[in-house]
């Protein structure tokens, strides 16, 4: 429902777009190694804030996953010059909202303000890249706070749960084997110092790309960065091993007992993003592979296994190719009542086998075309987002002028292309399947306490 509507409002931007495309950025480089990226978007008279670290969950190995995530949560644990919480409440008193996110390949802290105090958030986020205090009391708080969000949004869902666990087994040495919060004996362990060499080592400004979009002046706010963020030192960073995942030699099946209402079940193929891909088009015909199963209430997902034979109470299809390393293509769905995990799993895989044996229509083509173009020209309209895009290519060591090519790339994508990659990936040495086998549910559930705000 939540796509259509977006598809629906999309239409009405597509006369933007050439205007979106265009839209001027400047791009800094200061001697310390920090990159500065400044688009204008004069609509409203506000301007985004993000300042991306190259580190996540892929950097971590055992007995410190998670780490990257409870650094986010420290960063607004005070500095030399900042008291605990201090951060949030400046912003806040400057009419501003922030938060941060980590992911995979990347750590970001984010504000909205209005276009004249984006001196408050530089301000503030050169203080915290190389002057955070780690204190051993806000350490033990903020751990139990992580730690009560890994059990609400993991322990506690049995489709997150699920999902871990898939991800685990799908992923033998890549470190997207990991979860982005961590293990929970993980989260129970780390110490100050821990986190502070974490913080040594990757925060930093040669590994770090400030974002600003909005309705700003490039130079004034490149004399602001100057004059803030230049000063700082670089670090010499942790040099990244490549971690390439080893060769799949078979179908990998995992199973789940938790108490649940609903079975579940998880479907993945190992595929290539534009950062890995030998072959430049085919991340996008898998873009368009996913938007065939699942762009709309007319994919063939909905129609014919929610609709027609009712065999998925929910089903859905996604694909990530702006990751840092191969990724997944992911199917995952729930059952509708009177059918089993297994029967699901053999419609989707009967869906695919259509994929490789028949071409898509030109018209089908050319209705998802639309679609996944009219949903990428409705997101480009928002300003936070279109900063997210810069910051998230560039962090993943990608040229941020790909956002500006996605539509472009697909709609260069041809049948035979869609095809080629549903014959050549989806293939059983590519795949992992989890299913959850619900078990009864607590009746008692303990009380649960309200983390912090900061999450992944």
């Amino acid at each position: 429902m939540h796509k259509l509507k977006k598809i629906k409002l999309a239409f009405g931007l597509l006369l933007f777009m050439p205007t979106l495309l265009v839209a001027k950025v400047n791009e800094y480089a200061f001697d310390n190694g920090l990159k500065l990226i400044v688009k204008e978007d004069h609509r409203a008279p506000i301007a985004v804030t993000q300042v991306w670290y190259k580190v996540g969950s892929s950097y971590e190995y055992n007995g410190i996953t998670g780490i990257s995530h409870q650094l986010e949560h420290m960063m607004f644990k005070g500095t030399e010059n900042l008291k605990p919480n201090e951060f949030s409440r400046i912003i806040a008193a400057n009419g501003g909202r922030e938060n941060a996110f980590t992911g995979k390949d990347y750590t970001a802290y984010f504000q909205t303000m209005e276009a004249d105090r984006v001196e408050v958030s530089f301000r503030l986020e050169a203080e915290r890249m190389r002057k955070l205090v780690i204190d051993e009391a806000e350490l033990l708080k903020e751990k139990e706070v992580v730690a009560e969000e890994r059990r609400m949004r993991t322990d506690d869902s049995p489709t997150a749960l699920t999902r871990e666990v898939f991800n685990a087994t799908a992923f033998t040495n890549s470190p997207y084997h990991h979860p982005i919060i961590g293990w929970m004996s993980d989260i129970n362990h780390y110490t100050a110092d821990d986190l502070r060499q974490w913080y040594q080592k990757w925060y930093a400004p040669n590994n770090a790309t400030v974002v600003v979009v909005g309705d700003v002046e490039p130079e004034a706010v490149y004399k602001l960065a100057q004059q803030y963020f230049g000063p700082l030192k670089a670090e010499e960073t942790a040099v990244v091993k490549p971690q390439i995942e080893v060769k799949q030699s078979g179908k990998r099946t995992v199973e789940l007992q938790a108490p649940a209402k609903l079975p579940y079940t998880m479907m993945g193929w190992k595929v290539p993003v534009v950062k890995t891909a030998e072959v430049d088009w085919e991340p996008y015909a898998l873009e368009m592979l996913a938007g065939i199963l699942d762009g709309s209430a007319s994919s063939r997902f909905t129609k014919d296994l929610v609709r027609d034979s009712e065999i998925a109470a929910n089903i859905g299809a996604g694909y990530s190719l702006f990751s840092r390393l191969d990724d997944l293509f992911l199917v995952a769905g729930t059952p509708s009542e009177g059918h089993s995990v297994e029967e699901l799993q053999q419609a989707v895989m009967d869906e695919i086998k259509l994929l490789q044996t028949e071409l898509v229509s030109e018209e089908e083509l050319q209705r998802i075309k639309t679609q996944v173009v009219a949903n990428a020209v409705y997101e480009r309209d928002s300003v936070f987002y279109q900063a997210m895009q810069i910051g998230m290519l560039e962090t993943v060591g990608l040229p941020w002028q790909l956002a500006d090519d996605y539509v472009e790339n697909i709609q260069a994508v041809t049948a035979q292309q869609v095809q080629e990659v549903a014959k050549k990936y989806f293939v059983d040495t590519r795949l992992t399947t989890a299913k959850l086998i619900p078990q009864p549910l607590n009746k008692k559930k303990p009380a649960m306490t309200t983390g912090g705000r900061h999450g992944h």
